[in-house]
């Protein structure tokens, strides 16, 4: 028999800044693979979004992390970045309203798992959101920790 709350799991004791270094290194990659998006090919840019909204999500767990939570309470909003937002917002996190709704937009369209699955995803965040919103999450959540 399994008891779930001895499983251990990977990352449960990652320092803040670890994380937030994590996030940098997808962020890098996701603009990377932006340069490989073809015009009028959506598919093209999969990639990118996928990677984008990863490096998004773990940017917003090194700022929950850095503001007290525990890897636990943070894995349990799955990959809901509405929640995380929210959170990070009431513990000081400074976005812009529209970088806030953005994230909101997002995790209600489940943007997240359309990319990873749909290969003629609609309703996905304009190119030039994702990446706004990529950029300044990283910038305001490196400036924090």
């Amino acid at each position: 028999m399994n008891d779930q709350s001895s499983v251990s799991y990977p990352g449960d004791n990652a320092t803040p800044a670890e994380v937030s270094s994590l996030a940098n290194e997808y962020r890098f990659a996701a603009l990377l693979l932006l340069e490989n998006g073809r015009p009028k090919e959506p598919k093209s840019r999969a990639p990118f979004r996928m990677v984008a909204i990863h490096a998004v999500e773990l940017y917003l767990n090194a700022f929950l992390l850095h503001s007290g939570h525990d890897a636990a309470q943070i894995r349990g909003f799955q990959h809901n970045l509405a929640a995380r937002a929210d959170l990070a917002v009431e513990l000081g996190l400074a976005l812009r309203k529209r970088t806030h709704e953005h994230l909101h937009t997002m995790s209600q369209s489940r943007e997240f798992l359309i990319t990873r699955y749909v290969p003629s995803g609609t309703s996905l965040s304009e190119i030039n959101r994702l990446k706004a919103t990529l950029a300044e999450v990283a910038q305001k959540v490196s400036a924090s920790i």
